[in-house]
């Protein structure tokens, strides 16, 4: 008899084991349809979102490629600001020269003046014949005001003056 009731404490304690492992089991089965549910919601919005990001990123080499090529059309117009830049460096370096070149005649041709004032060679170099232009109507102004006689060079270099203004303002039309 011994034997048997061991039996059957085994028999009860095996029964109490199988219904708590099923209990267990069950509730693994239970977190694992919940994992796998959120699994397939995670796949859903990856899959969504990854057709966004290819969007995305079409759209960016889209808009990269019109960029680029936008500067190369583009380029050819900086590289002309940058040669106009250079040329008007050009233009201020020899007008800067040119207007030394001119006081330094201006002061040598000052000391070197005659006792006759140069409104009075004005008048006689040009005669009363014929008007004045408006070069000469100049020195002669500047000579009344500073009483420095106009010498042949300045005449001269302002009349150079004169003629480059106007080839630029033409070449500017």
């Amino acid at each position: 008899m011994l034997t048997q009731v061991s039996i059957f404490i085994i028999a009860i304690a095996f029964a109490v084991l199988v219904i708590y492992l099923i209990k267990t089991l069950k509730a693994a089965q239970g977190s694992l349809d919940k994992v796998t549910q959120t699994l397939q919601e995670v796949q859903k919005t990856v899959d969504e979102l990854s057709y966004e990001v290819k969007q995305t990123v079409r759209h960016a080499n889209d808009i990269t490629a019109d960029v680029d090529h936008k500067l190369k059309q583009v380029a050819p117009v900086m590289e002309s600001v940058k040669n106009l830049g250079e040329v008007l460096s050009e233009v201020t370096l020899a007008a800067k020269q040119a207007s030394t070149a001119l006081m330094t005649r201006l002061q040598k041709s000052r000391s070197a003046a005659s006792s006759t004032s140069g409104t009075e060679k004005a008048i006689k170099s040009t005669g009363l014949n014929r008007p004045l232009t408006a070069t000469e109507r100049t020195v002669q102004s500047y000579n009344a005001t500073y009483g420095e006689p106009a010498s042949k060079s300045a005449k001269n270099w302002l009349g150079y003056v004169d003629i480059a203004a106007g080839v630029w303002q033409k070449m500017r039309q």
